[in-house]
């Protein structure tokens, strides 16, 4: 089996200060949503959040008319494990939740997603959740850490798999989707799994923009797309976890496009200190 040819656009370290304004508009529409969000309210009142924080930056959402989404962000609750529509979803108390978020500067993207359990529910499946999400935010840090020291896209999901797979109890991590490339597109070459493959990958040079999005799942990865051919869920009812960053390799190392301080507190335990692009 012949695997396709990858098409890596490598951007300029200008360029990359272009999408480090778009980042930062993604990092906004974030601590806008942790600000707002508590019980009894809608994904939707979530999705109005974030489009008041595009509006006041002059930002449009990549997910909005993304082969006809309908919504400006996902909001990916429990079960769901990706691309969760906006709408008349009402949050409960312990639920778990993935806001994935986009955003368009100038015709530069930005991409990222964060999750959070809400306060109150069941105490023992609040603290089971908050364990899936804790555990999904390092995974998606021990792959940035790879990126910063790795030689090849392989290397990052080598990475999160071996941690991953320490874990007790384990998670699965969701094969179906994986991380990828970013520019002047929201999807670019390469891909990059959050798990181990035969293959090494592309090598990692300066210039790649690359988006490190595990998830993981509670019980078994194996999921369905319902009939609004978007929203995925777990086939067995488990809870999922979805966390991404959106990171620029330059000349001087790594710098996390989507995270306000660059990265510095997330890969601070690895020993990386990640390099401004200015």
């Amino acid at each position: 089996m012949r695997r396709r040819r990858e098409n890596i656009i490598l951007k300029t370290p200008d360029q990359m200060r272009k999408m480090r304004t778009a980042g930062l508009v993604v990092a906004q529409i974030h601590q806008a949503i942790r600000d707002a969000v508590e019980p009894g309210m809608t994904t939707a009142d979530l999705d109005h959040v974030a489009l008041d924080v595009l509006k006041r930056n002059n930002a449009t959402s990549n997910f909005y008319g993304y082969y006809d989404y309908p919504g400006q962000i996902c909001t990916s609750v429990n079960e769901v494990i990706v691309h969760g529509i906006p709408g008349n979803r009402v949050l409960e108390p312990g639920d778990l939740v993935s806001f994935d978020c986009g955003a368009i500067v100038d015709g530069w993207h930005g991409d990222g997603c964060f999750s959070l359990v809400l306060p109150g529910g069941d105490p023992e499946v609040t603290a089971r959740r908050q364990r899936l999400c804790d555990r999904t935010e390092k995974a998606t840090w021990v792959g940035v850490a790879a990126m910063a020291r790795g030689k090849y896209v392989g290397d990052i999901g080598a990475a999160i798999d071996d941690y991953v797979v320490g874990l007790n109890p384990t998670p699965d991590i969701v094969q179906d989707y994986v991380g990828h490339g970013i520019g002047r597109a929201m999807h670019e070459d390469p891909d990059v799994p959050n798990y181990r493959t035969h293959f090494k990958g592309s090598k990692l040079v300066p210039g790649m923009v690359l988006c490190i999005e595990p998830q993981l799942t509670e019980g078994k990865e194996t999921n369905v797309t319902l009939e609004d051919d978007w929203t995925v869920v777990t086939l067995d009812g488990s809870d999922a976890c979805h966390w991404e960053y959106e990171v620029a390799l330059h000349e001087g190392g790594v710098w996390v496009l989507t995270a306000p301080d660059g990265g510095k507190a997330g890969l601070a335990p690895f020993g990386i200190t990640p390099a401004p692009l200015d």
